[in-house]
Parts: structure tokens; sequence; C-alpha cells
């Protein structure tokens, strides 16, 4: 099982996570990963200056824009 945290503090979420929350959610449904991956929030990672904040499973990833998502997961997931 994949996990996914995506950094809800209050910078990483104004410069993009508010919409990479929808995007994430959306590509779950749409390429039928709901069952197979774990989606949530979780608060401030302490990483502010390299945000927006993805986590994968233990893996950090920095700088993901809401624009580089879908290919991110693409590469995440095939």
């Amino acid at each position: 099982m994949t996990e996914i945290k995506i950094c809800l503090g209050s910078s990483c979420f104004a410069r993009g996570n508010k919409q990479t929350v929808r995007i994430i959610s959306d590509y779950l449904k749409e390429h039928n990963l709901e069952d197979s991956v774990i989606f949530h929030g979780e608060h401030c990672t302490g990483n502010c200056e390299k945000g927006p904040i993805i986590k994968v499973d233990d893996e950090i990833y920095e700088n993901i824009m809401p624009d580089e998502v879908i290919d991110f997961l693409d590469k995440i997931f095939k």
C-alpha cells in the first residue's frame, strides 16, 4: 500500500497544495487507485522554504507545484 501525505501547513497550502489536494484525489479516482493508496494531509513538515511538499511513503518531494502533480503521479504509479 502506498501512502501519500501532503503538507497542509500555511506556506505549502498557500503555494498550491490547496489545489493539489483536489488534483491528487481526482487522479486516484480516475486511475482506480483509491483502494491501494492512503492519501491524507499532515501538519507543517518544517520544510517551508522548499514547499509545496508531498511525501510518498517516506520519500519527501519538494517544490511540487499544482501544474506538475499529474506528471509527478504518473512517474510514481507507472
